[in-house]
């Protein structure tokens, strides 16, 4: 099945809000599963023009993927002799696992239906020569598929290659481009994704920051909490169409026959206790400080709670609170207006975790929730008994919203 997602390249083969709210739950539910990821990235290359971010990209891939629980085999500006090395490493590593991962970001083109990946220091002269210069793509994917259950592949190479124009017009090998072709799937295990940064005939762009549209996009949606991984890759074809202004689309092709979630969490899960998961505060303003000290014979659970408490943000105004009066929130997306206003807006993202936009998206807070006064009341004296709840789960109007109605119920929901 192919989706309009994550892409074959036209040109050449080089291709986090509630993630701070997710440490307050529970985390992950511990996966029995293994995961084991191959990452690799070049940019200096020694016979064709360097790239900016392949590296970049790749590092940051592999940081990534170490959060999401993968043992990680890296290589960055590697050889060919040096990326065999890490390939060899990543064969002996990836057997048996339940999620086998590949990500690449450099040049890479295609000869007659055959992908291969550039090392920084290959030399193209004919094509005898990619065999001695470049390695292929078909060879890494047998290796991630000895006894594993799901591969997931991402190719971010789709760059103006000199090296491919050289083997396609100077020695005359037919069927030479800096695209690359597709890769069919195999049957066995759960399945594979294979993810490229562009549709066939375009270019993927190599990005004016320090990241690719598409790794950029990748790094933003692929740990999500409780986003199956073709939900996230929607994501990724849109954000990557959105930044380069409808040039760039992703392409996938994809035949998994489970679903894929590399970040679980429990949504009803208590709290986690301990500093190290505290919740950074919004848009940078200050959080509020109880000024609570650690008090000699507190309890840990007790000092843990101060800290999830003096991380709760601050309004931009100590105003009393009042339904249907203006606040100062201290969030530009909702400042200025009152709760009577926001609870008929629209929602600034999905009230639930992984839903699906065309479920909320420019629908209207109080249909779905049927808030009315009295109902948001209640609502509100929950979080003012229980103050850290209000981090508990990010809210569709934002946490803000929660400490405004926390203090709107303090002063008796007037």
């Amino acid at each position: 099945m192919r989706f309009d997602l994550i892409a074959r390249c036209g040109g050449l083969f080089r291709a986090a809000g509630l993630a701070a709210l997710a440490l307050l739950l529970t985390l992950t539910i511990a996966n029995a599963e293994r995961r084991v990821a191959l990452v690799l990235g070049n940019s200096q290359y020694q016979h064709a023009p360097p790239l900016a971010n392949p590296v970049h990209d790749a590092q940051a891939m592999a940081e990534r993927l170490k959060t999401l629980d993968f043992e990680v085999v890296s290589g960055f500006d590697q050889t060919k002799s040096q990326t065999q090395t890490t390939i060899a490493q990543f064969a002996k590593q990836v057997r048996g696992a339940d999620i086998a991962l590949f990500f690449y970001a450099g040049h890479g083109l295609q000869v007659s239906g055959k992908n291969y990946l550039l090392p920084v220091d290959a030399a193209l002269e004919d094509e005898t020569s990619l065999d001695f210069e470049a390695v292929s793509v078909d060879f890494v994917l047998r290796q991630m598929s000895r006894e594993t259950s799901i591969r997931l592949v991402f190719l971010d190479a789709c760059r103006d290659n000199p090296l491919a124009e050289v083997l396609a017009k100077t020695a005359g090998v037919d069927g030479a481009s800096s695209g690359l072709a597709e890769i069919p799937i195999e049957n066995g295990g759960a399945g594979t994704l294979v993810a490229f940064a562009a549709s066939p005939n375009q270019l993927a762009y190599d990005g004016s920051g320090q990241h690719s549209p598409f790794t950029s996009a990748l790094l933003q949606n692929i740990g999500a909490p409780n986003v199956s991984i073709t939900e996230a890759m929607n994501k990724v074809t849109s954000d990557v169409f959105k930044a380069t202004a409808g040039k760039q689309r992703p392409w996938i092709n994809l035949s998994l026959t489970t679903e894929v979630v590399l970040h679980k969490i429990d949504l009803n899960a208590p709290l986690i206790v301990g500093e190290a998961s505290a919740p950074q505060t919004e848009g940078g303003s200050e959080a509020r400080n109880t000024g609570a000290a650690s008090a000699p014979g507190q309890s840990d659970d007790q000092l843990a709670l101060d800290v999830l408490r003096r991380k709760i943000p601050r309004l931009e105004s100590d105003a009393p609170i009042s339904f249907d009066h203006p606040i100062d929130f201290g969030d530009p997306a909702i400042d200025g207006k009152s709760i009577a206003q926001l609870i008929k807006g629209k929602p600034l993202f999905s009230p639930v975790e992984g839903l699906d936009k065309s479920v909320w998206e420019g629908k209207h807070c109080d249909g779905c929730h049927q808030w009315n006064e009295s109902r948001l009341c209640d609502q509100a004296k929950n979080f003012a008994a229980n103050d850290v709840s209000v981090l508990r789960l990010q809210h569709p109007l934002g946490t803000r919203f929660k400490v405004a109605l926390a203090k709107w119920a303090q002063g008796g929901c007037k």
